[in-house]
């Protein structure tokens, strides 16, 4: 068995169905994915509380559920909090599962993006001028109206100081001229964590392309894809809500360099936007698996069917030539699509032609799907949102 730590993880689930693997969940109480007939509900729990929350306890009682197993599970996590719970966990989760996991400060640093810039730095990474936030300033530093306008400002932690300080969920903010930087500054003290500021990148959100690979612990590419954004919700800095596997070779030779000079070890996500010169800029590593398993699996290419295999012991998926132009959407592609000045008609034709991968919904497996509808209904009643997956 395989369990599943995170949100909004169907698309994880899905690639593990393939290869006929069982899977196990924990997850909070409205995710999608428990309403699949391919999942055994383990445990319901809120990964989107604060990090101290996930604790010796909730370990304690993963360990307990995996020793009643006949063989001891296969551990995946499928967000940053779980990432990290895992990471901080590692030795007493390993006395009832089986995982691969990176380096616990090589973990501390994707997370927290404060972090990541000085790992960065240190390993001349080809990542944009970055400089870090001192919220207890009274004005933004000189080095920061250096860097020039526009530039973007991220958060470290993005929770609801974030969402908060910018009005919305977005992944982060653009800032056009200083006037605008010091009308913003201000509400960066109410932060619970440093964000980082960032020089712009000039380009469409379909200039960001990612790589997708999985590396066993001898240090070897086991797996790897490339893909690209199609759209996002909202259109700039929002969430994927469609994509297209690539075949990018220079995108998944500089996901190998980056890899290498990281030592890394497991399944990563690296993101990078190609600037109007051709250059590849990295914005940030996800040391996880991602909405983009199933895709990629159905391209040829299953992330997590090839740690299952090592960590049990037995032979890989049978790896094949990665299918280009795969298309995957979410179901609220169609909201991002109009947004777009794509019509129904239009968005309708693209998502029915042969091959393109609906998220969420599966005609044999309609539960999640059904059940993320009512759980959008419900939000709405009560007034709360729902989120469209990273």
């Amino acid at each position: 068995m395989a369990v599943v730590l995170g949100a909004r993880v169907i698309e994880v689930v899905r690639s593990l169905a393939m290869e006929g693997i069982p899977v196990g969940l924990v997850t909070p109480t409205g995710d999608p994915a428990r309403w699949s007939r391919c999942v055994r509900n383990v445990m319901t729990w809120d990964w989107m509380m604060p990090s101290y929350r996930h604790d010796e306890a909730l370990a304690d009682r993963l360990v307990a559920f995996a020793r009643q197993q006949a063989v001891p599970p296969v551990l995946m996590y499928c967000s940053d909090q779980s990432m990290v719970f895992v990471s901080q966990h590692r030795e007493r989760l390993a006395e009832g599962f089986r995982f691969i996991v990176p380096d616990p400060e090589l973990v501390a640093a994707m997370e927290d993006k404060a972090q990541f810039a000085a790992l960065a730095a240190e390993h001349s990474l080809p990542v944009p001028p970055t400089v870090v936030l001192d919220r207890s300033l009274l004005e933004p530093p000189g080095e920061l109206l250096d860097m020039g306008m526009p530039i973007i400002i991220k958060p470290t932690a993005r929770d609801h100081t974030w969402v908060e300080a910018v009005g919305s969920s977005t992944k982060a903010l653009r800032i056009e001229s200083k006037e605008e930087l010091l009308e913003f500054w201000p509400r960066l003290s109410g932060l619970s964590k440093p964000a980082v500021a960032q020089q712009s990148i000039p380009g469409p959100e379909t200039a960001v392309v990612s790589y997708h690979v999985y590396v066993d612990d001898k240090g070897e590419v086991a797996g790897e894809f490339t893909g690209r954004k199609i759209r996002t919700i909202p259109a700039e800095y929002g969430h994927t809500s469609s994509l297209t596997i690539t075949d990018d070779p220079e995108v998944a030779r500089l996901g190998r360099e980056v890899c290498r000079a990281l030592d890394l070890r497991g399944v990563a996500k690296l993101d990078f936007k190609y600037a109007p010169d051709g250059r590849l800029h990295l914005f940030e590593i996800n040391a996880r698996l991602t909405l983009w398993a199933h895709p990629g699996a159905r391209a040829g290419v299953n992330l997590p069917a090839l740690v299952y295999a090592d960590l049990v012991g037995t032979p890989r998926p049978q790896p094949c030539r990665v299918r280009a132009c795969l298309d995957w959407a979410h179901p609220k592609d169609a909201l991002a699509a109009r947004a777009h000045g794509v019509s129904m008609r239009e968005w309708l034709g693209w998502l029915s032609r042969p091959g393109t991968v609906k998220g969420v919904w599966r005609w044999n497996d309609p539960g999640p799907l059904l059940g993320m509808l009512a759980v959008r209904v419900k939000s709405r009643v009560s007034g709360s949102s729902a989120e469209v997956p990273d």
